[in-house]
This record gives structure tokens, sequence and C-alpha cells, in this order.
């Protein structure tokens, strides 16, 4: 009882991160919410991942590709998309979008390594993927016609395809680090790598409304989704396994509906709900594959 608890905190937490952080990301530009984000979650994560990262200098040098790719992807790319698709969609249609985790994930390890799909995901990919779809272009044959696709919907996608390879990465390489110091390691060369990338907002730095809603905000985005969750989730798969607490993944974009209606105010449709549940439907399909890393 108290692991399935543990992991429906965590599902909480990750949809928190796209209900929290819509305000605030419409007030502090991508790049820079990230970059605080991280600065946050570095002296939350400190404690925990100083001595991993103490006892290991060697294999973080050894094994510095890595840690550059897990960083860039899961850390930098992966979060300034989603923030900066949160100015153009709603939270659920990303909470929606962000459930397909595993599904591109599985499409990118067909592409890169020629893993073939069994029947039973391959339905699962289309279902998953369908409901997607059905969500972007909101039902209308109008929309896929002309294109006019909302380009936060897309922009969330991209995201995802960032993600897909972040979890090929930790499919990799996460089994070489201690979990506290590799996400201290991989939090410092994200801001190193956030630092020079600010350039791009620095005009828009200036207008920044610091009202205590941001600044709890921002508090809540280096917190609970950077670490809580995370912690959450690992004690979590330790009680019940990788396979069964994946499950509880699905609950991210049901949360971030129950969330934007109640804090946002935004209007639940219909078509919002059949396309969740044909991507959670189609997710539940293929979760034979291991998708033991989450949305971060």
């Amino acid at each position: 009882m108290k692991a399935y608890l543990l992991l429906i905190l965590a599902a909480i937490f990750y949809a928190g991160n796209l209900i929290v952080g819509k305000p605030v990301a419409q007030e502090i530009p991508p790049i820079t919410l990230s970059l605080f984000r991280y600065l946050i979650a570095l002296v939350v994560i400190f404690p925990f991942g100083y001595r991993e990262w103490k006892n290991n200098k060697d294999l973080w040098k050894k094994e510095w590709k890595a840690i550059l790719a897990l960083s860039a992807t899961g850390l930098v790319l992966f979060n300034i998309f989603v923030y900066l698709a949160l100015n153009y969609t709603t939270s659920i249609n990303a909470g929606i979008v962000e459930a397909t985790a595993p599904i591109f994930t599985l499409i990118l390890t067909f592409l890169l390594f020629n893993e073939r799909f069994s029947r039973k995901q391959l339905i699962g990919v289309f279902i998953s993927l369908f409901g997607v779809f059905f969500v972007i272009t909101k039902g209308s044959l109008e929309v896929i016609m002309s294109l006019q696709f909302n380009s936060g919907d897309l922009i969330m996608i991209l995201a995802m395809i960032t993600w897909a390879f972040y979890s090929i990465f930790i499919k990799q390489h996460t089994w070489k680090f201690p979990t506290y110091g590799a996400l201290l390691v991989m939090t410092v060369v994200a801001i190193i790598m956030f630092i020079p990338l600010m350039s791009i907002e620095i005009g828009q730095i200036q207008t920044i409304n610091w009202s205590w809603e941001v600044i709890s905000g921002l508090l809540y985005l280096g917190i609970f989704p950077s670490l809580v969750a995370l912690i959450a989730y690992n004690k979590g798969i330790a009680a019940i396994g990788p396979s069964r607490a994946s499950v509880f993944l699905n609950l991210i974009p049901v949360f971030t509906m129950i969330g934007a209606v109640i804090f946002l105010g935004e209007q639940l449709t219909w078509i919002q709900v059949i396309g969740a549940l044909f991507v959670i439907f189609g997710v539940l399909i293929t979760n034979r594959v291991k998708t033991t890393n989450e949305p971060s």
C-alpha cells in the first residue's frame, strides 16, 4: 500500500510540473525558467548526492560523454521544449502528449537499433498515436486538411522525442552510476549548458514580474518534480518492480486534467478525454517495453 501511495504521489508531482509550470512559463522564458529550476534543484540535491559524487570522481571523468548526453536531452532540451510548449497549448494537452513517452521511445529504438515490434506493441503504438493525433487536430477534418496545428502541441511532441533519446541513454548508461551522485553531476552540467543559452533571452529577463506566485511556482518546479517525485518513484520501483510501477505514470494526464480544470480554469473537452483514453490504453498495451525512467 505504501508503494502505491508513493507512485501516485510521483504522478501527481509530475503532473504538477505542467500545471504549475504553465503560469510560471508565461512569466519566465523557457531557458531562464529551466536554469532557475535546476539551480534550485542543485541546492536540494547536493546533500543527497555529494558523497556519491566525491567517491566516484574517476567515473564521472571516464563517462563524460554519457553524462553530457543525458544532461543535454533529459534536463536541457526536454525542459526548454516543455516550458515553451506551455506558452501555446493547454496543460491538459501537454499532459496527454507526455503520456506517450514510452511510445516514442519504442519507435526510436526501432529506427535506431532495428528492434522489432511485436504485433501487440505495434497495435499499442498506433492506438496511442491516434489518441495524440485526435487531440492535436481537435477531431476536425478541417484542421487536418488545412494543416493548422497548434504549435504548442507540436513542440510538446518534439519534447517527447527528446525524452525518448534520454530514455535510450538512461537504458544504456544508468547502471553505471549511483543515482543521486549522477543526478547531482547532470544538474551541474545542465546549468553550465543553460548559461550561454541565456543570451537568447537576455532581453526578456528584465520584464519578468517576480511575484510571490511566480517565486513559489519556481520553488515547486525545482523541488518536487526534480527530486521528491524521483525519490518516491524509485522507492515504488524497489517495492513492486519497474513494470508494475511504470503503469502509474499513465496517471499523469489524469491528474493534469483534474489540476488544470481546478487551478487553471482550463475547459476539459470530450475530445481530450477520448484522446487521453486512447493514449493510456495504447501505452498499457505496449507495457512490455521497460519504461522505468520518467519525465523530469
